[in-house]
């Protein structure tokens, strides 16, 4: 390994380092306490102060010549870095880009697009200062979310006959479907109804339920006996039909030879 030396001379002393390893560190000096003294404060100051460099203010920033120059307002960017007496430059955002924090930077932000196609719609246009807002559509619920805000949504689900509804979707969560339990059903997803009880009605069921379609009812048929009275009656119901037909031909006849 290459060796590396460093020299300090202060009141007459010559102090030498020579590194072989690292974290090694030897050193060729007077044998003097002030001389053990100089070598650890220039082995501090070597690490901390040459290797590393003097760190930049809360407001500034490093250009790439090493200087620490002040940073532009939000809103802008860099144009021209400082150098010597001259401050920073800086240049506003053009039009579909933006900066919310004091920077150093040299290009501004491209603003977010919210893209229907993702189910999101914009919810504040983007500005110089601030990044477009998206909300989500109505009918979805977002799957993707990045530095609080959706980057992707998706349809709800749509319950299948058969099932119905327990929770509708939100825009955050997807809806919940169940099954409809024996004796329901459900011929479009929304709501599971009970079967229909055909005696209740007076009638005989002839199909039976499933969970998409209701059971079928038809009315009783009539008994056998029920149709002998009928039947018997419609004869003599003409019987005296005619007769009271023919008594009143013969009357009219009466009063009209007297």
């Amino acid at each position: 390994m290459a060796n590396i030396f460093l020299s300090l001379s202060k009141r007459g002393y010559l102090v030498k380092f020579k590194i072989f390893k690292p974290y090694k560190l030897y050193s060729i000096v007077h044998k003097s306490s002030l001389t053990i003294m100089v070598t650890m404060y220039f082995e501090f100051f070597f690490l901390t102060v040459v290797a590393f460099g003097k760190a930049c203010g809360p407001s500034e920033y490093r250009s790439a010549s090493g200087e620490c120059c002040p940073m532009c307002n939000i809103g802008s960017v860099v144009l021209r870095d400082c150098s010597g007496d001259l401050s920073t430059t800086c240049k506003p955002c053009p039009p579909g880009t933006f900066i919310s924090e004091p920077n150093g930077l040299h290009n501004c932000l491209t603003c977010r697009n919210c893209d229907e196609s993702q189910g999101l719609y914009i919810q504040s246009k983007c500005t110089t200062i601030k990044d477009t807002m998206c909300d989500v559509l109505d009918g979805y619920h977002c799957i993707d979310y990045s530095d609080s805000q959706c980057r992707h949504a998706q349809k709800h689900s749509v319950c299948e006959p058969g099932q119905e509804t327990k929770r509708p979707g939100t825009k955050t969560l997807d809806t919940i479907c169940v099954n409809c339990p024996q004796g329901f059903f459900s011929p479009s997803g929304l709501n599971c109804t009970k079967w229909t009880d055909c005696t209740s009605r007076n009638e005989i069921q002839t199909e039976i339920g499933s969970s998409v379609k209701d059971v079928t009812c038809t009315q009783k048929r009539r008994g056998r006996y029920g149709l002998i009275l009928p039947v018997a009656l419609t004869p003599l119901f003409s019987i005296i039909l005619c007769l009271w037909l023919m008594y009143k031909s013969k009357y009219a006849c009466r009063m009209h030879l007297n």
